[in-house]
């Protein structure tokens, strides 16, 4: 009887049998990470013992009340532009390339203002002593020895305006050369822009120099 109970449960399929013991859980050098991985997901800071640094705390905005009729629409609006003329005409005078004039725009413009304004120009002079002569010769009353002197002296400072100018051009198509040797800028246009920023004040050209008289470039 014995040996028939024990050939029937050998002959039992192996559905009815139990299964076998599962492995044995992680050893203690298994980490935290390893066997979060394990189990298919990945394991938070927190449960990695790892510490979040706080977020600064957001600043509110408050929203900006509508206007309440067309005329503080008009007035918010005029403010506006205010605002935004003040900020381009700093940007302008401090050389910002997205406030600048197409013309004063360009890696170009701006080496040749650095040139200009690091020299001592004669033109510089030029427009003021224009004036003066205009008005001796204005002045029929004054001795013709000293219409005639002035005038001479106008000759001069074009003559030394010139050569002036000159030389300014040379250094440019130099420095221009050497720097940017695949600029498709005409250097004629650079040579008159050169030449209209050095014949005015240095307190008026705009953008406002950057390098002293005397810099190296």
């Amino acid at each position: 009887m014995a040996g028939t109970a024990s050939a029937t449960l050998h002959g039992v399929p192996s559905l009815f049998r139990r299964k076998p013991a599962e492995s044995e859980p992680a050893s203690d050098n298994t980490t935290a990470s390893d066997a979060a991985k394990a189990k298919g997901y990945t394991p938070s800071k927190r449960e990695l013992g790892k510490s979040t640094p706080k977020r600064p705390e957001m600043v509110r905005r408050t929203a900006e009340a509508p206007p309440s009729d067309r005329r503080e629409a008009a007035k918010r609006m005029r403010e506006k532009q205010r605002t935004e003329r003040a900020e381009a005409r700093a940007g302008m005078l401090r050389g910002e390339e997205k406030y600048l004039l197409p013309r004063d725009r360009g890696a170009e413009r701006a080496l040749v203002r650095d040139i200009v304004d690091s020299r001592r120009t004669i033109g510089t002079w030029f427009f003021g002593l224009t004036f003066v002569v205009m008005l001796i010769g204005f002045n029929r009353s004054l001795n013709p020895s000293i219409y005639l002197a002035a005038n001479l002296l106008f000759l001069l400072f074009a003559l030394a305006t010139a050569a002036d100018s000159y030389l300014i051009t040379r250094r440019i198509r130099k420095l221009i050369q050497e720097r940017y040797p695949n600029s498709t800028v005409k250097m004629r246009g650079l040579f008159f822009y050169a030449i209209m920023r050095g014949i005015s004040f240095r307190f008026i050209r705009n953008p406002k120099p950057r390098v002293k008289p005397g810099a190296e470039i």
